[in-house]
């Protein structure tokens, strides 16, 4: 059986949470970052959830663990961001997620163009929204080898609503 998005039941993903921040690149400049995880709330614990969002991911396109996604060269690909009001709003079939963003988020973003999305299928449970979350500890579960092994890595190109 072929999987489609249409398969994908978003109560098995649990709580999701999107994250904007942005961090010195290797070119020097900052580069808006924004992360994308579940709190591993679902039925089933954080397996089931991990399963539930790979499958999310795959069925759009986005392998996980695989080579990096460049939505400037793929056109159709079903995830798009749009950063509006302060806001980045991530959208794909059956999920739309946002984040406030920081303003030098904002200002990368404009900068570039572009964020860099990691969407990981690790569990996150003390990343609960409203939480503050430390920048050491984002930092830890971010940068952690087991976070970006179980992620699809992203280039979205930012839209902006026109007025």
């Amino acid at each position: 059986m072929t999987s489609t998005p249409s398969d994908i039941r978003p109560a098995g993903l649990g709580t999701l949470v999107l994250l904007a921040w942005s961090g010195e690149a290797p070119d020097g400049a900052d580069m808006p970052y924004l992360l994308a995880y579940s709190l591993g709330d679902a039925e089933g614990g954080p397996e089931a959830t991990a399963a539930a969002v790979e499958h999310l991911l795959t069925s759009n396109g986005l392998p996980v663990g695989g080579d990096l996604v460049d939505g400037n060269a793929r056109p159709s690909l079903p995830v798009s961001l749009l950063v509006e009001a302060g806001q980045a709003v991530v959208r794909m079939p059956q999920l739309v997620a946002q984040a406030g963003a920081p303003p030098e988020w904002l200002e990368a973003v404009a900068e570039r163009g572009y964020a860099y999305l990691v969407f990981t299928t690790r569990a996150w449970p003390e990343g609960e929204p409203g939480k503050t979350v430390e920048p050491a500890d984002l930092a830890a579960f971010a940068g952690a080898e087991e976070t970006l092994n179980a992620a699809a890595h992203v280039v979205l190109p930012a839209a902006r609503v026109r007025h």
